[in-house]
Order: C-alpha cells, then sequence, then structure tokens
C-alpha cells in the first residue's frame, strides 16, 4: 500500500521520550505527550523513528499510490519540538496570533519551548485539526 519511509511502529513512546538527551525537550515532551493525549482522546503510537502519532488518515497521491499518515503527532527535534497540523495553519491565524513564540510552515508548527505557549490555544488548535481532518478523511480512525 505503501512506500513511505514514516509509518507506524511498535516501539515505545515513553521509551523514546525518555531518551531525548535534552533534559527541557524532554520535559516539553512529556508535556506535549499529557496534552495530545487529551486533545485528542487516542492512544500515541511512534511514526518511524521518531515521530509521536496519533489516530491515522489514508489518502491517494496524484499517481494514484495510496499511504497511510498520522491525523497529527509532535517530535522533540534537536531545535524545535515539532507538531503536526495536517489541515495546515490556514484555519488558525488568529489562535497562532494568541499562541505565543512559534513558528509553522505547511502543516509544522515548530515550538522552541513550551514555557512560551500558550498551551490552552495549542489544545484547541490540535482538537480542531482532527475534526477537520475526520470531515476530510471520513474514514480516518483516532
Amino acid at each position: 500500500m505503501s512506500d513511505m519511509k514514516t509509518q507506524p511502529t511498535d516501539a515505545s513512546v515513553e521509551g523514546f521520550i525518555q531518551s531525548v538527551e535534552n533534559v527541557g525537550r524532554r520535559e516539553d515532551a512529556l508535556v506535549l505527550l499529557e496534552l495530545m493525549n487529551s486533545a485528542t482522546g487516542a492512544k500515541p503510537v511512534m511514526w518511524g523513528q521518531s515521530i509521536i502519532g496519533y489516530g491515522n488518515y489514508e489518502y491517494a497521491r496524484a499517481d494514484g499510490s495510496k499511504h497511510q499518515f498520522m491525523l497529527t503527532g509532535f517530535s522533540p527535534r534537536k531545535a524545535n519540538m515539532t507538531v503536526y497540523i495536517m489541515p495546515g495553519f490556514k484555519p488558525y491565524e488568529e489562535q497562532l496570533a494568541l499562541l505565543g513564540k512559534c513558528k509553522n510552515s505547511s502543516s509544522c508548527l515548530y515550538l522552541p519551548r513550551l514555557k512560551n505557549i500558550d498551551l490552552s490555544v495549542l489544545s484547541d488548535i490540535v482538537a480542531d485539526s482532527i475534526l477537520r481532518m475526520k470531515e476530510r478523511y471520513p474514514n480516518s480512525s483516532i
């Protein structure tokens, strides 16, 4: 079905978080794990070696090939905590202005430290992004 290298695995989410070398990033990952668990109501799963994902959806590329990816997730990267908001950020311009110190690309939110972020705004963005993805992909699961 998929030649994507980022696939769900059986690896331990908690084990992965404990392996994060940077203490601040590891602490933020534990906070974000709790926030994402609550916002999604789902069990986290490792996607590849370094992404903690929630739910999944199937999509088709222009070439007709079908692929699966998570509905949302996060990764404690060296430079930033990366949060994956799959519908993109156009619907969240107002919330981004309230969120705090962050940057974003098409579907990645880059957070230097969670202490500079309004976690309730982040939780709202994550929860709404799940609803948007479920509307767009009715066969998605969370």
